[in-house]
Formats: C-alpha cells, structure tokens, sequence
C-alpha cells in the first residue's frame, strides 16, 4: 500500500508525540503523560487502553507523592505546611474502569477553582490493579489442601497540577561529572530550580568536536522538578562503555522546557 507523502510525514508526527507524550506500564497505556491547568483551562481528558491479552479493572484515585531529591517519589501521609494538593479542586470520571484486550475507554477530569489561592498545586491520579487471586483465587496442594495466591498490586499513575495566577520558575545545572565505575559511562550533576512552580523538560547530550560538528549521544524526556524542591540529583547514563573515542569534543548538556518559556531551562558544558 501506498501513503501520499503528506500523509506520510502526518503519521510520523503523530507517532513521534503520542510515544513522547504517552507512557505504559504492565498492560495499561496512558496518555497524556501529565495534567496541567493553567490560564482559562477547566477540563481534559485521559485516554486509557489495554494492551495486555486479559481483561483488566482498573480503580482510579487521587494520591499525594513527595518528589524525592533522587527523582524517585514517596507516598505523603503526613502533609507539611509547603505542599499544595490538587485534590480538592479537581473532579474525575468515572471512578474506575474494565478494559477488554485492546479496548480503550476516557477518563474525563475537571478543574474546580473556587477557593484557589496563588501558587502550584499537585495530586497524581493513580490507576490500580486490585490483586487477583490465582486460578479463581484458590489452588491445590501435594496435600489436598488450598493457598491462596496474590499477584502483586499494580499501578501507575500520572500528575495532576494547577497553577492559579501568573507563576515563574527558573532552573540551572550544575556542574557535571563523569561516571565511568560502571558498564556504561554517566552523567551526574544537579537540576536547580527556584520561583513559584514547577519545571519540566528533556535533558539532552551532544557532543561537539573541534570542526563544529555535532554527535548526540543521550537523550532523556520528561524530567521534572516538582514544588516544593530547589534540587533534583541525576544520573544520566550515556550509550557508551568509555567517552576515550570522544577525546577533544565539549559535552554540551541542555535542558529544554516543555512546559512554556524560556525555550532553554539551563546548559553547561564539560570537556573531555
């Protein structure tokens, strides 16, 4: 079959941001990667689909996650006097789903902004896979007798923010350095943030020789540093065992936003 150019080039465009701006886990894809209100935005749709072979229920909730300063994120069940939860002013529907293999289904959520005060705030809509029992929950022993066997929980979920006034950030890196302790070569340096809301954006690495020319060596999408935290540390692990082929070029790490403007969060370079 053949594809008018256009079409063509449309289909390679769409592919390129649904795989930038949706993410899977186990069987269930979800996309977008993230939610955000801001300016006259009051409502926007999740779009759900299974990709396993077996029917899937899915609850939907809204948790509170930390961000840690290594990126990772831990569960908040005792909130502090910094942290501004997005909870109370969205709604969500419906309340949970069934998804047949290859079936899709919209989870519509909306903004309610009455009482907002200025500033970020956040929750993560959080799908879970309630445990299942093994062969209908029961299975049998050398003995004649029965265990019970659970599969792990499973869940995934995705950040919810609103941002009620005129807010700014800014962010820088840090000075990088190398970590060649192990099977591959690393980057590793820190992600500044300060202002009023969050950043969010890909981190990425060229590697510019003495002629101009220019190689990229690594890539990295969606990295955020989320309020209340100034810091985030990263360890950006390049495709190489050893940067020795590279001798003489200027690594050149940049942080483009994605969320917004200025086009550039931050860059610095290191030579080799």
């Amino acid at each position: 079959m053949f594809t008018k150019p256009g079409h063509a080039f449309w289909l390679m465009g769409l592919l390129f941001f649904l795989s930038s701006n949706c993410f899977a886990q186990g069987n269930l894809m979800v996309f977008p990667k993230r939610i955000v209100f801001e300016g006259n935005k009051r409502s926007e749709q999740i779009n759900l689909t299974n990709i396993g072979k077996d029917t899937a229920r899915y609850a939907i909730s809204l948790l509170h996650y930390r961000m840690k300063e290594d990126g990772s994120f831990e569960e908040i069940t005792t909130p502090d006097s910094a942290s501004r939860f997005a909870d109370n002013y969205v709604r969500f529907f419906p309340r949970s789903v069934v998804l047949a293999p290859g079936e899709s289904q919209v989870v519509r959520i909306q903004q309610v902004s009455a009482g907002l005060q200025k500033g970020e705030y956040r929750s993560h809509l959080y799908f879970r896979a309630p445990p299942e029992a093994s062969a209908k929950g029961e299975e049998a022993t050398r003995d004649s007798s029965f265990a019970i066997r659970l599969n792990p929980v499973f869940g995934i979920s995705l950040p919810v923010i609103i941002r009620s006034g005129a807010l700014t950030a800014l962010a820088s890196i840090g000075k990088p350095e190398l970590d060649t302790s192990g099977t591959s070569a690393a980057l590793k340096f820190k992600i500044h943030r300060t202002g009023e809301r969050s950043v969010y954006g890909d981190l990425l690495v060229n590697c510019i020789y003495p002629d101009g020319k220019v190689l990229k060596l690594a890539e990295v999408q969606g990295v955020s540093v989320y309020t209340p935290n100034e810091v985030r540390i990263v360890r950006m692990r390049l495709p190489v065992s050893s940067l020795d082929p590279y001798k003489g070029c200027r690594l050149h790490l940049i942080y483009k936003n994605r969320d917004g403007q200025p086009e550039v969060l931050g860059e610095v370079e290191l030579p080799l």
